[in-house]
């Protein structure tokens, strides 16, 4: 069964979102190809679950507010889905939907980074109600 094994994101300011990025999750990026078009994104160590993937320059005009979503949204694990939402607020972004129970599988958020791209967080927490 295929499984996602990269992402992308798209960015205007890709230093921006290379410092937010780094902030939040302390991620780390690696420029790969053309100078500012593209960075390889390291999530974590390998041989943990997630996937890696890419900073791309953006093509086109940024999402703007009230626009419905036409992504493939990623969630990302967190150890505090209130406290990482707050993060995202101190660095720039913004939030899209507060905390919200999961039942029985834990806490979700959603953000914005600078640039408007929408991202997900979890905390497992099976006694989420």
């Amino acid at each position: 069964m295929p499984r996602p094994v990269h992402f992308e994101i798209h960015a205007t300011r890709a230093e921006a979102l290379v410092d937010f990025y780094g902030r939040l999750f302390g991620w780390t990026f690696e420029p790969w190809g053309p100078p500012g078009t593209y960075w390889l994104i390291r999530t974590g160590d390998a041989g943990t679950p997630g996937i890696d993937g890419g900073l791309v320059a953006r093509r086109g005009a940024a999402p703007t507010d009230g626009q419905a979503v036409n992504a493939f949204v990623c969630t990302v694990d967190v150890d505090d889905v209130a406290q990482s939402l707050a993060r995202v607020a101190a660095l720039g972004g913004s939030v899209a939907h507060p905390r919200m129970p999961i039942p029985g599988v834990g806490w979700l958020g959603y953000g914005k980074d600078p640039d408007g791209n929408l991202f997900g967080m979890m905390q497992n927490d099976p006694a989420a109600a």
